[in-house]
């Protein structure tokens, strides 16, 4: 009878479980059905206002993702808008007579300055098109005001707040949490700011790390200190006193200096914004939301000169990755099929990543570098592109970033781990090992590398230093030594990478494709963006149960939660790495 309940309850708990997946495949094909609906092209009402929202992160491109608007269970609260649509619907309205102005929505933005630069330059170019832009919150961070900065009119709510405080970045030391664990893990690198591995080995930060994060920082404080002073008519050292001196610590003092153009309640916006439109008090706003803008109707090309626009995203492995990873199979062979087909006229990198696997990014890097031999091949960078991300990008023959990218990174390191301590000592586990050739256990987890091995290491890891350095220099047209002098692992912001030579041209993607066609020599193009992205029904069950533990895991953790990604996937680096030394994080 005990075992008559226990498999009725396992059926019943299968069934339920087997209900509950099926809910969640039957709400995506709904939406996928709906969201193919949508695709037919719309109208836009009469004084419409476009709705621009910045409070998520925002990726390169839109992903499919079929739970998306929903929040059951933490599944789909990821909103898909991505930057480059964001961008183009920009740009939709600034030349629709419909649409009369943009309504940003400027709260918290978890978004690098580089992402926001490159949606503030876009606001600035509507300006231009004499329509106007509102921007209100309630509590509105840094990132978020340096892109509402640009607004006609900026109004924060009579309770809330903007925190103006400056800039800050923490990097989190493990070297003592290791200790106590009985896990030491084993540093060998080439480059003496390639400190990837640093907050594993070390308890404090170096000196030459300290030294970069300065340089970069202090570049990206000036940049946005310049930037708002610019658009709200102050004097940069009125900014700068302002951000330095937490000068706003209330919501009247940053209408009184001038941050902000008033204080309103959210019926008061929409009041000011239907005075603006011209319209009646208890007339209706038309607000259009970013997925309708999407399907409305732009200025397309049907050319058959095509600029192919590949997304090279995330960090860099080998095999075939996904849409939030730079898997060097899947890139390699889009861009083989960009360079064997005649109807694509340049190829066009857009790069937002921080780095990864050495080999991967060299089986990358030689297909890019066949390419450049038949077709003019243009780099974006995006918020970083860093150590492998800049290894990729070395053989263009223009590289565009924004003033705050993150860039450079020139540098290599291997990371083994000796968790001798943790298995014999506080698990009683102990290893016996047999073997035949001296370096038959190399790596193996129970023992420190010994001196052979580490010079074995430390030669492979030169070696591939020597390659990366190669590379850049023979991209760049530099000598090796003026690579090797500001490379090291030295990350750069993009200001400074432009004063070295490792960038070309300030700008974002628009930038890098008007290259591409002045170089092809193109009267008229179309932009295709590749790879295409993956069918939402093949990564479905793997979505959901790592988005469910992701929530979760995010739930428990808080704020800490990054610093547990950070060691989880040093924990996971296979092979020689060129990657960014630490993630970077302005806050």
């Amino acid at each position: 009878m005990k075992q008559f309940f226990k498999f009725m309850f396992a059926s019943m708990f299968g069934v339920i479980i087997g209900a509950f997946l099926l809910i969640f495949i039957l709400v995506g094909i709904i939406g996928a059905f709906a969201g193919g609906k949508s695709d037919k092209e719309v109208g836009l009402k009469e004084n419409s206002v476009l709705e621009l929202d910045i409070n998520y992160v925002i990726p390169e491109r839109s992903l499919n993702n079929l739970f998306e608007g929903l929040n059951i269970g933490g599944f789909g609260e990821a909103k898909a808008m991505g930057l480059q649509e964001i961008l183009s619907n920009i740009k939709k309205a600034a030349s629709n007579e419909m649409v009369k102005g943009i309504y940003l929505k400027a709260e918290v933005s978890p978004n690098s300055y580089a992402t926001l630069e490159e949606i503030r330059n876009e606001l600035i170019n509507f300006k231009k098109s004499g329509k106007f832009i509102i921007a209100y919150g309630e509590y509105m961070d840094e990132h978020a005001y340096y892109v509402a900065s640009v607004s006609d009119k900026v109004f924060l709510n009579p309770s809330g707040e903007i925190l103006l405080n400056g800039f800050s970045q923490q990097v989190m030391y493990l070297k003592g949490m290791f200790q106590k664990i009985g896990v030491e893990p084993e540093l060998i690198r080439h480059g003496k700011y390639k400190s990837a591995g640093e907050p594993l080995i070390a308890d404090k930060m170096s000196n030459e790390n300290r030294q970069q994060i300065e340089a970069y920082m202090g570049n990206l404080y000036q940049h946005f200190i310049s930037g708002i002073a610019k658009s709200r008519r102050l004097k940069a050292e009125e900014m700068l006193a302002i951000v330095d001196e937490l000068k706003i610590r209330q919501a009247e003092d940053a209408v009184a200096l001038k941050v902000i153009d008033g204080l309103k309640y959210k019926d008061e916006v929409d009041a000011f914004i239907r005075k603006r439109l011209g319209i009646e008090e208890k007339e209706k706003i038309a607000f259009v939301n970013m997925g309708k803008m999407k399907n409305v109707k732009g200025n397309t090309s049907i050319s058959d000169n095509k600029i192919a626009v590949v997304y090279c995203v995330g960090d860099i492995m080998s095999g075939e990755g996904d849409d939030e990873t730079m898997g060097s199979d899947r890139i390699a062979e889009t861009i083989k099929k960009v360079r064997e087909d005649d109807s694509y006229k340049a190829l066009v990198l857009r790069i937002n990543s921080p780095g990864g696997s050495a080999l991967a990014s060299d089986v990358m890097w030689r297909e890019i570098s066949l390419c450049k031999k038949k077709k003019p091949v243009i780099v974006s960078m995006g918020a970083v592109a860093a150590s492998g991300g800049y290894y990729i990008a070395a053989p263009a023959d223009v590289i565009v970033a924004q003033p705050n990218t993150i860039t450079g990174s020139i540098g290599v390191f291997g990371l083994m781990i000796n968790a001798k301590e943790l298995l014999n000592n506080k698990l009683g586990i102990k290893v016996e090992t047999v073997k035949f050739g001296e370096f038959s256990d190399l790596g193996s987890p129970d023992r420190p590398l010994n001196e052979a091995e580490r010079k074995v290491i430390q030669s492979a890891i030169d070696r591939v230093y020597t390659d990366f350095v190669k590379r850049v220099s023979e991209g760049r047209k530099m000598t090796a030594a003026q690579v090797d002098s500001i490379a090291q692992g030295r990350v750069w912001s993009g200001i400074e990478a432009k004063q070295v030579g490792l960038v070309d041209e300030f700008g974002g993607l628009d930038k890098a494709i008007e290259i591409a066609v002045k170089k092809a020599k193109l009267s008229e193009h179309r932009v295709v963006n590749l790879p295409d992205l993956k069918d939402p029904f093949e990564e479905i069950f793997k979505s959901m149960s790592g988005e469910a533990s992701a929530y979760f895991m995010k739930q428990e953790l808080g704020s800490n939660y990054q610093q547990y990604l950070d060691a989880k996937k040093a924990l996971q680096y296979q092979g020689i790495q060129v990657r960014m030394p630490f993630t970077v994080d302005v806050e």
